[in-house]
């Protein structure tokens, strides 16, 4: 009897023998459904029984990982790989593993016998463009992601990542083309209109035929957003599809006729466009992005009501630096790009500045273990949504921040940003430059090393001094 049909003891009084086939199954179907607690608990309690099945120690490792236990899911995947080096599955994973741990030299070598192990594995090629795009690597991860498609040609991720390493290179043209296969990823379900309509191309439409939708996430409706007069030049008085916190800022925006946050709400139209469709359409380069200078404006009694609170509650006579130090942690690159507040310590020594942190979600409670030099002031609670986070930038000289919405709304309405980045950034920062062409305002400063940050904030807090 092979080791995958064997039977397990019982692995609780009174529950009926199992074999190890059924446990793996059961482990795999908790962890595709994210039962994650219910498939550790499980892979634990075989791993006793059968501590030196490789594939039990695979689905271990995964889940140890999806967990945050980093150490602990490579030991065993590693482990695995020894037990089985012929299974090509095993070092395709722990690709991914490395490089979530910031490894890219093991995710390299790991990727490459992946590939060897089963050549005529799309996903294989697919992990293995990643790694090189983490590398900075592009040429390398554009071909990778070739060999992928040449074995799928309908793999919209590794459309997508060949997209990513277009756009990062500055090659904007042609990497607006390959976007397009975003909306055949899995997490963009939901994104569009379900409809028989077709997505615009761009030619004129009679008024009110025309229907906008803000889709990605709020940094990308607020950078894109920018291009909706160029599309309603072409198509009056348009319907914006958007969530209600876009609402207050994107209202801002000429051309604009009805917002609607509910697909339901959306009358007769002819066409429909993503918001992250239009610098398609609209042929955008390096060289002709409209706006850099700022396309959105805070509310002037806002920014006088929170001008009089910041009077009353800061230090008076102190230089005001705003602060972002931590993202969703939802988005996919948030381990990446996201900080701890202890991290930017070389800005709290600054002479002369108040720190004003406009933080919102769970990581405002750092603000409580706060005890740099520099006083404090933690306004992230009374942040009910972005125009206060707008007026809040207009009260202050400089705004610190990781890759986060907060950084568009700044660049958005012209404010002296410093803006924090990792070693391979989201594609719309580009590559090997301080300043960015979407937002004037905005300076970058990267990481010389992957998940090293070691003398960006010291560059940040030197500039600001």
């Amino acid at each position: 009897m092979s080791e995958s049909s064997e039977n397990l003891a019982p692995l609780k009084p009174g529950q009926r023998r199992v074999t190890l086939s059924d446990a793996l199954a059961e482990i795999t179907a908790f962890e595709q459904e994210n039962r994650l607690d219910e498939a550790d608990d499980l892979a634990s309690r075989v791993l006793i029984a059968a501590p030196e099945q490789p594939h039990v120690l695979h689905m271990a490792g995964i889940i140890a990982y999806r967990k945050g236990r980093f150490g602990e899911a490579i030991d065993r995947m590693e482990k695995s790989m020894r037990l089985a080096p012929e299974v090509a599955l095993y070092p395709r994973n722990m690709c991914e593993i490395y490089r979530g741990a910031g490894r890219l030299d093991e995710a390299l070598q790991s990727g490459r016998h992946a590939v060897e192990l089963s050549p005529g594995d799309s996903r294989a090629h697919f992990n293995l463009a990643l790694i090189h795009y983490e590398r900075l690597e592009l040429d390398a991860a554009m071909a990778v992601a070739e060999q992928a498609l040449a074995l799928d040609p309908e793999f919209a991720e590794a459309h997508f990542e060949k997209a990513e390493a277009l756009l990062l290179g500055g090659r904007l043209r042609e990497g607006w083309e390959s976007y397009e296969w975003r909306f055949k990823l899995k997490q963009a379900e939901g994104m569009l209109p379900k409809t028989g309509k077709p997505q615009w191309n761009g030619e004129d439409l009679a008024p009110g035929r025309l229907l906008i939708v803000a889709d990605q996430g709020f940094g990308d409706c607020i950078q894109f957003a920018r291009l909706i007069p160029w599309a309603t030049a072409h198509a009056p008085a348009a319907t914006l599809a958007c969530s209600h916190d876009l609402v207050p800022i994107l209202r801002q925006i000429p051309g604009i006729s009805t917002i609607i946050n509910s697909w339901d709400d959306a009358k007769d139209y002819d066409c429909y466009i993503p918001l992250s469709g239009l610098p398609r359409l609209a042929s955008i380069t390096t060289e002709n992005i409209p706006d850099s200078g700022g396309y959105l404006q805070a509310d002037p009694e806002q920014i006088e009501s929170w001008g009089k609170k910041l009077n009353r509650l800061a230090a008076p006579n102190k230089r005001r630096i705003a602060l972002v130090w931590a993202g969703r942690p939802s988005h996919k690159n948030d381990r990446k790009r996201t900080l701890k507040l202890s991290q930017f310590s070389p800005l709290f020594t600054i002479p002369g500045i108040t720190l004003i942190t406009v933080q919102k979600g769970d990581q405002i409670a750092q603000a409580g273990g706060y005890f740099g030099a520099a006083p404090l002031l933690n306004l992230g609670p009374e942040i009910d949504d972005f125009t206060d986070t707008m007026a809040i930038l207009k009260n202050v000289e400089h705004l610190v921040t990781i890759d986060t919405s907060v950084a568009h709304i700044a660049g958005a309405i012209g404010v002296p940003t410093s803006l924090v980045l990792p070693y391979a950034p989201d594609w719309r920062w580009l590559l090997n430059r301080n300043d960015t062409p979407w937002y004037q305002s905005i300076r970058l400063y990267r990481q010389k090393k992957p998940y090293d940050w070691s003398g960006v904030i010291e560059n940040v807090a030197k500039d600001l001094g």
